[in-house]
């Protein structure tokens, strides 16, 4: 393990720097960016230790929102307070949310251009490949025993059969609360002593409240889309890939923003970019907000990644001064073993049900087949699988 060195005040430019050296060179979600925080955080510039991070790691599995984000947010505060913690998040996610949004505006540059949209077409099969693949690496480390196995099935099932917004956050609460009172363990709920900043907690229920409130008395496309990904920030555990049967059902099936295939080609381009998956709300924002024109299709993608980012934030801001009280309680680590069980079988669930909208042709099942080969041969970077499938799209054209 590296040994952390006490060494001079840290200079806010170069930590920067070395945030956005690993935005950059982040791939592949909060596992393969988890690596990426090690050799450049820990092994190249030793802001802390590989213990430490690690426990960083596991607070914010606990937590709802962007697993890698709120590490990496977590990094900063540790290394310069809640200034360049805010800091860090800006310079981690401003890159990859800013590409985002230009890719909203991707379908109506082929109507300008006169392009066939159907060029685009094998970006959806090959994210459906990304989900099947995601679904599997989170399932191995979800399903543990038999009372995780149950959870997982509760939770494919029930989402499979009711695509309402409400039961996803629903299905997580009772996997929580099944694994507390499933569990053997004794003293789940030790008291510890904590003081923290309750300005913070106060924030983030008052944004998640009034925006419910607005959402119900002022017909408006922003306010809509701001209260839906500020819900997706503070109710989905476990980082991007869970988030997506949830924006797949209120955005596409409830809601009817985007056709299937729009949300699909979202989803795939997200994954040849570096940096944080929940990015994808820039475009599912924009997407969404398309019909008001330029600037409200701007203003819809940046609704989308300020409300899915914003709670995740307010969150590290009031746990992490008094993380290492919390960590002592083991009932909040016994949850999440119930938790992530029901968002893995959410996951598989979402992967089925993508591939049936997109189409169960021979070519799309193929795309599909030889993106989850690749994913476990690793042999081709994702940003090379997404550029091949583009230019598959528009040669078989």
């Amino acid at each position: 393990m590296t040994k952390y060195l006490e060494k001079q005040p840290i200079s806010r430019k170069n930590f920067l720097q070395d945030v956005l050296i690993c935005s950059l060179g982040a791939y592949g979600g909060p596992e393969a960016h988890m690596g990426v925080f090690i050799d450049q955080m820990v092994i190249k510039k030793n802001y802390l230790s590989e213990e430490e991070l690690i426990e960083l790691i596991a607070l914010c599995s606990i937590l709802p929102g962007p697993t890698s984000t709120q590490t990496i947010v977590s990094i900063g505060y540790k290394t310069g307070g809640p200034v360049l913690a805010l800091l860090t998040m800006l310079v981690w996610a401003l890159p990859v949310l800013m590409l985002m949004t230009l890719l909203s505006f991707l379908y109506q540059f082929f109507e300008h251009m006169n392009l066939d949209k159907n060029n685009l077409r094998y970006i959806g099969p090959m994210a459906v490949g990304f989900i099947v693949m995601a679904a599997f690496r989170i399932n191995k480390k979800v399903v543990t025993n038999k009372l995780t196995f149950v959870m997982f099935l509760f939770g494919a099932i029930v989402t499979y059969f009711i695509r309402e917004p409400w039961v996803f956050p629903l299905v997580l609460i009772i996997g929580g609360i099944v694994s507390i009172l499933g569990s053997k363990e004794k003293d789940l709920w030790q008291r510890v002593k904590v003081n923290p900043p309750w300005v913070y907690i106060f924030i983030f229920s008052g944004i998640g409240v009034l925006s419910i409130i607005l959402t119900l008395t002022w017909d408006n496309i922003l306010i809509h889309l701001f209260e839906s990904f500020y819900r997706y920030g503070y109710l989905v555990f476990g980082g991007g890939q869970v988030v997506v049967p949830v924006m797949h059902s209120e955005l596409v099936q409830v809601n009817q923003y985007m056709t299937n295939q729009e949300f699909l080609t979202g989803y795939g381009l997200v994954q040849g970019l570096p940096g944080p998956m929940f990015s994808f709300s820039a475009y599912a924002g924009g997407m969404a907000a398309r019909s008001g024109g330029p600037i409200i299709q701007t203003l819809g993608a940046i609704a989308g990644g300020v409300g899915i980012f914003l709670p995740g934030l307010l969150l590290i801001y009031f746990v992490y001064p008094v993380w290492e009280n919390l960590k002592k309680i083991k009932g909040i680590k016994v949850s999440l073993k119930g938790i992530n069980a029901v968002a893995g079988g959410m996951i598989g669930v979402a992967a089925i049900i993508l591939m049936q909208q997109s189409g169960l042709s021979l070519e799309n099942i193929i795309i599909t087949v030889m993106t989850v080969l690749m994913l476990i041969t690793k042999r081709i970077p994702a940003p090379i699988m997404v550029l091949a499938v583009i230019v598959a799209g528009f040669l078989i054209g």
